[in-house]
């Protein structure tokens, strides 16, 4: 995706991709989950304390690292997204350095599920990334048709990430627990996405707050799971 893309000016508007996220918006508020919004703060300082089932350096470490490469996900995320909707010439190369993040993820996992594993994470990532910038560029474009299935197409990865990370490790990250972050992720994006294509600055800057403690948790969860799957790495 070149930056001249990124820089074309939308044909209709960009009502599609914030009805979507007001739909999620609703969900997130009334939904089973909405407890969590209200209490975002706590729990992630809590997580941070917890979240380290084995209490050495080497667990603390990982832990920590975790947090940073997914702190990277979101950080490089919101900063391609505003490129991307700026039409800004440093777009190619932010999403450069996102895509590398993806890397970054997958080689982490290798030292215990193996290359071939940590290879198949980051091709999904930077699927996860490609389903992205198809959003943006359907949203921005006003393409309706073409939104629908873009959309689609990046839950549906979404789900392949979760299922991935469960086989993985299914005792410690079931399905049902990663799939409900992973989609709580999209969702969160998704808004994100939105406000800042339809100029909502204030809610946006709200968005990436949500994101960013909810990223933690994703990040704790995968930590916390692989550091119990394999625990005497950990000692």
């Amino acid at each position: 995706m070149s930056n001249s893309d990124a820089g074309r000016r939308p044909a209709l508007t960009v009502a599609g991709l914030i009805a979507v996220a007001s739909t999620v918006a609703v969900v997130v508020v009334s939904g089973p989950g909405s407890g969590h919004a209200a209490t975002d703060h706590a729990a992630t300082e809590h997580a941070h304390s917890a979240a380290v089932p084995v209490r050495t350096s080497k667990a603390i470490r990982f832990h920590d690292g975790m947090r940073k490469l997914w702190e990277d996900h979101i950080t490089w995320t919101r900063l391609a997204i505003v490129s991307f909707a700026a039409g800004l010439p440093d777009f190619d190369p932010t999403a450069a350095r996102l895509l590398r993040n993806q890397t970054d993820i997958g080689n982490a996992v290798k030292p215990y599920y193996g290359r071939k594993a940590g290879k198949r994470l980051t091709a999904l990532l930077k699927e996860h990334i490609a389903g992205a910038v198809e959003l943006l560029k359907t949203a921005k474009a006003g393409d309706d048709a073409g939104f629908a299935p873009a959309k689609d197409a990046w839950y549906r990865n979404g789900r392949e990430i979760a299922r991935f990370l469960s086989r993985a490790n299914p005792r410690f990250l079931p399905f049902a627990r990663i799939n409900r972050l992973m989609r709580g992720h999209l969702d969160e994006t998704l808004d994100e996405a939105a406000h800042r294509l339809g100029g909502d600055f204030e809610t946006d800057i709200r968005d990436y707050e949500r994101i960013h403690h909810h990223i933690l948790r994703m990040a704790d969860a995968i930590s916390s799971g692989i550091i119990r799957q394999f625990r005497r790495r950990f000692r």
